[in-house]
């Protein structure tokens, strides 16, 4: 099953608002695509700005996982706070050992 792994760096002052607009994106992407996990991590004692954030996407019950149409949806909602961001957003998409051929 594919997951999709997204991290990016964001500047304390814009850290509530930045959280905000990811929550907001993660609910709308949850409603888009039913059985969809979401969640927002931060970097453990990261107290330095920037911090590192990371977005996790899983499909529990599905064979492949997240896939294309998903990723495309994450990245179109992503987009509207990209100025929340300090540098880029970096997508990796990774599967269960067993799962990789």
């Amino acid at each position: 099953m594919r997951e999709l792994y997204v991290y990016y760096r964001v500047d304390a002052a814009a850290a509530a608002a930045a959280r905000r607009e990811v929550e907001a994106m993660q609910d709308r992407l949850r409603q888009a695509h039913p059985g969809l996990a979401a969640r927002l991590l931060t970097r453990a004692g990261d107290s330095s700005a920037p911090q590192t954030w990371m977005e996790t996407y899983a499909l529990p019950g599905s064979t492949a996982g997240v896939g294309a149409d998903i990723e495309a949806d994450i990245e179109a909602e992503a987009a509207r706070w990209t100025h929340l961001v300090a540098g880029s957003r970096h997508v990796e998409a990774f599967v269960a050992a067993g799962d990789n051929p």
